[in-house]
């Protein structure tokens, strides 16, 4: 709470008008939607594969998504670079290509899918675990082929997790530091922007920008929790009280 009163309410105003900073905090958001997007391309038919499938190395594969949760994030951000180098083959490839990673916006989109994906895996992963393989057998025994069964049955009953993965992608995505700050300190997302005034101005001047930045977080996870709350409502109004019913409920095969 002190961090939500401290900045007077001019300099709030004031920071508003910062177009830098106005920036800084649209880039988080888009970068971070971005990645959103990204963690849902990708991370959709990985969710699927580990929530349907057991193959040797389920559980490694598994351990190396979620591993940007638990190591700290500058070594994320050396281990981008190491990748990314003109040093490494597939840094070379890409430099030849012309896609440059270290101080630019793709680099920054980099660094948030990493951390934000296996947040999104896990959420979708779950809600394809609560749809019943059942129902799946069931249209594919009436004709619809996989990629049918996949979109009319299988992702409107898992939306829900899938929506909270997405946001909870974003917010984290928003708050990224320690591994942009090394990949690509500019162009300046706002915890950069935040770190930079602070270390040149103090409190007084990193407080109004740190203050936007809680602001728009929070709404992420109002939204979240809004999401949330509702699935829960919803699952408990549909007929059986339990999966199973749900799954017939939501999928119109009951």
């Amino acid at each position: 709470m002190e961090m939500m009163t401290a900045p007077e309410p001019e300099m709030l105003a004031q920071t508003l008008r910062d177009r830098e900073v106005v920036k800084a905090i649209w880039l988080s958001i888009s970068t971070a939607g971005a990645a959103a997007g990204l963690s849902f391309l990708f991370g959709t038919p990985l969710a699927y594969l580990l929530s349907r499938t057991s193959f040797p190395g389920k559980r490694v594969v598994e351990s190396i998504i979620d591993l940007p949760i638990v190591i700290p994030h500058p070594v994320i951000g050396i281990a981008i670079l190491s990748v990314a180098g003109r040093n490494h083959w597939l840094g070379a490839l890409m430099q030849e290509a012309g896609i440059h990673i270290m101080g630019s916006v793709g680099g920054i989109i980099t660094v948030l899918t990493f951390v934000g994906l296996p947040l999104y895996v896990n959420a979708a992963k779950a809600g394809f675990e609560a749809v019943g393989p059942r129902l799946e057998r069931v249209s594919r025994t009436l004709g619809a082929p996989p990629a049918a069964t996949f979109f009319r049955i299988t992702f409107p009953l898992a939306r829900r997790s899938m929506l909270v993965g997405i946001v909870m992608c974003i917010a984290r995505a928003v708050s990224e530091f320690g591994a942009v700050v090394i990949v690509a300190y500019h162009p300046m997302i706002a915890p950069v922007l935040i770190f930079e005034r602070y270390e040149a101005f103090g409190l007084k001047y990193s407080q109004p920008v740190a203050f936007w930045l809680i602001a728009v977080s929070l709404s992420l996870f109002l939204l979240l929790r809004t999401l949330t709350v509702r699935e829960e409502k919803q699952g408990k109004r549909r007929p059986g009280g339990g999966p199973a019913g749900s799954e017939l409920a939501g999928s119109g095969l009951s």
